[in-house]
């Protein structure tokens, strides 16, 4: 779970949107398998307990993250995310749960996911019903709404994989709520490492998109944009495609 700030544009030269061969569908494998327990501790664990954090890219680039916003209540541009929710709702990469904490306090049944200990944690305190798990792994239920803010469409290194496997969670009419970078041009995909007083986390895949981005890599794996918010934070929300379905 992260939540970017303003990213610089990508340096000349950054590879552009791809997608993986030979992806197995989310829960599929080797029968009888368990998915793998998560970590103990991740990269993000220190800013999820509230430390001030900044992201380091493998390209030079650094952002602080938005830690204050993460543990705070849900607010200002997050009500555009929290509106387009009328059915139940997953958070993939959740951190403190503000967003699953405000849509339980609209009535809406929301569940969030994280593989961070810490993040699990600080939900149950919330009140927020959490899943400690990989966002890859198993996930029960379908749902009418999935979330990936606060930059977590970065996770892993692949957006396509990622809204892939966002898209398998959703019933048929469902939608991807994305927040994207503050650039709509923006793409890049590389490694990071989140710095706190404590010292540097694992190195870890991520990546960065914006609108533009978003749409060409959405397009490609047979979603389409239906509304989008511009503001100081930016959001596309994605339905798979009448074409595709």
């Amino acid at each position: 779970m992260t939540a970017a700030g303003a990213e610089p544009r990508q340096p000349d030269g950054a590879r552009g949107p791809t997608l993986l061969r030979g992806e197995e569908r989310p829960g599929t494998g080797k029968a009888g398998r368990r998915p793998k327990s998560p970590r103990s501790s991740t990269a993000f664990d220190a800013a999820l307990r509230g430390a001030p954090a900044r992201m380091v890219r493998s390209d030079g680039a650094e952002v602080v993250l938005a830690v204050g916003r993460w543990h705070a209540d849900a607010a200002d541009d997050d009500g555009w995310l929290l509106d387009r929710c009328t059915g139940p709702v997953v958070d993939l990469g959740c951190g403190p749960g503000r967003l699953v904490v405000a849509l339980t306090r609209r009535g809406i049944p929301a569940l969030g996911v994280d593989v961070s200990a810490a993040a699990a944690a600080r939900c149950r305190e919330r009140g927020a019903a959490v899943l400690r798990r990989d966002l890859f792994a198993p996930i029960p239920g379908r749902w009418d709404h999935v979330l990936l803010a606060d930059g977590n469409i970065g996770i892993g290194g692949d957006p396509a994989r990622l809204l892939r496997r966002a898209a398998a969670l959703l019933r048929p009419g469902g939608t991807v709520l994305v927040e994207t970078d503050p650039d709509p041009a923006a793409w890049w995909a590389g490694t990071a490492r989140v710095h706190t007083a404590q010292g540097a986390g694992q190195s870890l895949p991520w990546a960065v998109v914006g609108a533009d981005a978003l749409r060409v890599v959405a397009a490609a794996i047979g979603l389409e944009v239906v509304a989008t918010h511009s503001g100081p934070r930016r959001f596309s929300e994605l339905r798979v495609a009448a074409s595709s379905t």
